[in-house]
Order: structure tokens, then sequence, then C-alpha cells
């Protein structure tokens, strides 16, 4: 019974699973966080690209 006690108390399995799911969620939140910044910045060009080129459009001639 001790033996058992002892194995338990030195095992760290499941320790090192608990550190490899918080390191993959701190990761998880990182690549969300950059992908938002990211995305709001290509939506303001895109927007910006698109207002230029819809003035700077010649009229078409018949």
């Amino acid at each position: 019974m001790f033996k058992l006690m002892r194995k338990l108390r030195t095992d760290q399995k499941g320790a090192t699973a608990i550190e490899y799911g918080l390191i993959a969620a701190l990761v998880s939140v990182a690549a969300i966080l950059a992908m938002q910044a990211l995305g709001t910045s290509l939506s303001g060009m895109f927007n910006s690209v698109a207002t230029s080129v819809s003035t700077n459009t010649p009229a078409s001639t018949p």
C-alpha cells in the first residue's frame, strides 16, 4: 500500500499533461488576438483601396 502511495506521489505525467494544455491554450489565445488585429488592419486597407479605385475610375464613354 505504501509503495502505491509513494509511486502516485512521484508520478509527474498528469502535471506534464496539464502544462502542455495550458501552453496550447496560451498559444491559441495569442493566435486569435493576432488574427483579429490583422483582420482589422486588412479590412481598413481594402476599404481604402476600394475607395481609391472607385473615385479614380474614369467615366466610360459610349
